[in-house]
């Protein structure tokens, strides 16, 4: 993430000009980042006061039950009418107040954002369907594949781009994401995550850099390509293109083929996974350390979980334990690279590269980590921290029998809603035609490094670092 990820292509140089403002902006309320932050944590909280006064959110936090008739399906939709209709009002109300403080129209985010919602029921009604498994009917895959057939058949209104946010409700979930976590399980596997995504941003920044220019790219254009491999996709292609001032196509260029893998990744890692005969945490730790965008990845692991929730023992492990592992090695691994990515690389433009050519040669300094550090990360952690002091009120069996229904499950559900919402954007921005444009030699050195990162992200997550991933899971 920080997959400040996901302005895509069709968008993509006014995307950078939006990401390099609010890097420059100051305040706790004054980015998408901090209001990802309030949003998930005001959720939580709110959550855990209801818990501890003997109530839950779990009548807010509705979902499709299983059906295998469309009559079923219909009645359990309208028992639940005025459910979806207070969780429509609540995101409404939420999601609004930030797109209203962030200085854009809710007059054009409100209508849009119903129509995403309700959309988003009816892919969630397909995914409980009691066959939709056997046809890889999953939510995420769903979403994604509506999302993309709309989009390059339908001309959307301008209007209705309002509402697709891909990046304020992927930052949503993974505060959320951070509920379901306790941060003893982040000082277990945090360190694995932060090496395993130290080896593969390395390698695989370097695999593109100096694939490109072998292939005679520029160089800048070539370490935007290789930040947006090695971390974060989107995000570190945009944050690296500010910080080494490169031009808005390169920026575009490199967002476009981030985009393209990435959504080539989310069905294919999760089946390769499957056949593989992975674990639910391998494969969602080889998912965390291939993927190139939060978005893309969360949409590949939550598949794979599904995979897993299905396959009747087939997938070894925990389900949920396939986007966990994910989350530890994206956010808590490759992710916080984006700031030394572009602390270092912008220390290399303004000294050596703007002195190659002539130009003023700035000084690069410690606020550029801070600036650019995608903040929702330290929601994510706060979250985390929250629901370890929680759980050590409880013992082991009250937390899963008791704190588990009653807190955490509720707010799982609602961060499944915040990823397809996300989801469902991602297709519904994303233009296949677009994805054809980039030329052959940025694609060229981007594919190697895709290649690198797919093999090397399965060594260390199924030879290497396998025990520790497997463990993690069987205690998820």
């Amino acid at each position: 993430m920080s997959d400040t990820n996901h302005s895509l292509p069709a968008s993509a140089a006014s995307a950078g000009d939006d990401v390099a403002r609010k890097a420059r902006g100051s305040g706790f309320f004054s980015t998408e980042d901090w209001w990802a932050v309030w949003v998930g944590l005001l959720v939580i909280v709110v959550a855990w006061g209801l818990f501890s006064a003997g109530n839950s959110i779990k009548w807010l936090a509705v979902a499709p039950a299983k059906w295998s008739s469309v009559g079923a399906a219909a009645s359990d939709l309208a028992a639940h009418l005025p459910n979806y209709v207070a969780l429509f009002v609540v995101f409404a109300v939420l999601f609004g107040a930030s797109i209203a403080a962030l200085g854009q129209r809710l007059a054009h985010f409100l209508p849009s954002f119903l129509i995403l919602f309700v959309a988003s029921a009816l892919i969630f009604t397909i995914g409980a369907w009691v066959d939709a498994t056997k046809y890889n009917l999953e939510p995420p895959l769903v979403a994604l594949a509506v999302g993309l057939v709309v989009s390059n058949t339908i001309r959307l209104p301008e209007w209705f781009l309002a509402g697709l946010r891909v990046e304020f409700y992927i930052k949503v979930g993974i505060v959320l994401l951070g509920a379901t976590l306790p941060f003893t399980l982040l000082i277990w596997a945090g360190p694995v995550a932060v090496a395993q995504a130290g080896i593969v941003s390395l390698v695989t920044f370097f695999a593109i850099y100096l694939a490109g220019k072998a292939l005679g790219l520029d160089r800048r254009l070539a370490a935007v390509l290789g930040v947006g491999g090695a971390v974060c996709g989107v995000s570190g292609a945009i944050a690296v293109a500010g910080a080494i001032r490169a031009k808005r196509e390169q920026a575009s260029v490199a967002i476009t083929l981030v985009v393209l893998w990435a959504i080539v990744m989310i069905f294919v890692l999760p089946f390769v996974s499957r056949s593989l005969g992975l674990s639910a945490a391998v494969g969602g730790a080889w998912i965390g350390t291939s993927e190139f965008a939060d978005a893309a990845g969360v949409a590949a692991a939550q598949a794979y979980a599904d995979l897993a929730r299905h396959a009747g023992g087939a997938i070894a492990g925990t389900p949920d334990a396939a986007v966990q592992t994910f989350t530890l090695m994206k956010v808590v691994g490759r992710d916080l690279w984006i700031g030394v990515w572009a602390f270092v690389l912008a220390f290399v433009a303004t000294t050596r590269w703007e002195r190659e050519e002539g130009g003023v040669a700035a000084k690069a300094n410690a606020t550029e980590i801070w600036a650019r550090f995608p903040k929702f990360v330290l929601g994510f952690v706060v979250a985390s921290a929250l629901v370890t002091w929680i759980a050590g009120h409880y013992s082991l069996t009250d937390y899963r029998t008791v704190v588990t229904p009653g807190f955490v499950a509720p707010i799982t559900a609602l961060r499944v809603w915040a990823f397809t919402f996300c989801f469902l954007s991602i297709g519904l921005t994303t233009r296949l035609s677009s994805l054809s444009a980039t030329g052959v030699k940025p694609f060229l050195a981007f594919t190697v490094g895709v290649a690198i990162n797919v093999v090397l992200g399965y060594v260390l997550s199924a030879h290497v670092f396998a025990s520790y991933w497997t463990s993690l899971g069987q205690g998820a």
